[in-house]
């Protein structure tokens, strides 16, 4: 019997731990859809992988756009054939629960390295990004001057 009982547990454990690793393979998959549907500028494929109510973080402060905005915003670029190219060079994704997920990717882009973040969820069996935090990185001896930028920003944005 205790045999048997460790099988159950060892074979749950195996279950679950494969489980974990297609679930990781198709959030990678989405993701990686995800940023060639931008490069190729296929509006619909992009959207498609959102959810109806995502969040895009954009780089400057003023960029939390809810989806219905972002997609207005960025219909002229993909009309126009030029959205934007990002590669993975590396991605982390962390997902414990069954419909909810969430990733760390370091990417190649017009704008040099940057870093995103998001959330993905499940929606009728497909994961789908509901949240999405892209970064510019900023090498740790260069920030006194990012700084500087900074506030002379603030100041602008003050004068408004």
């Amino acid at each position: 019997m205790k045999n048997n009982l460790l099988f159950i547990v060892f074979f749950l454990g195996v279950f679950t731990s494969f489980s974990q690793t297609i679930e990781k393979q198709q959030i990678n998959k989405v993701i990686t859809e995800w940023h060639k549907a931008a490069a190729d500028a296929n509006f619909d494929a992009y959207f498609g992988k959102m959810t109806k109510d995502a969040v895009f973080i954009g780089t400057d402060a003023s960029e939390n756009w809810q989806n219905k905005d972002f997609k207005e915003y960025c219909k002229p670029y993909f009309d126009n054939g030029k959205a934007w190219s990002f590669t993975a060079i590396e991605r982390n994704v962390y997902n414990k629960d069954k419909d909810i997920a969430w990733f760390d990717e370091l990417l190649e882009t017009q704008m040099g390295i940057c870093r995103g973040s998001g959330i993905v969820k499940k929606v009728n069996g497909q994961w789908k990004i509901a949240h999405y935090v892209l970064s510019i990185t900023i090498p740790n001896e260069k920030i006194k001057e990012v700084i500087v930028l900074k506030k002379e920003e603030k100041m602008t944005l003050k004068n408004k």
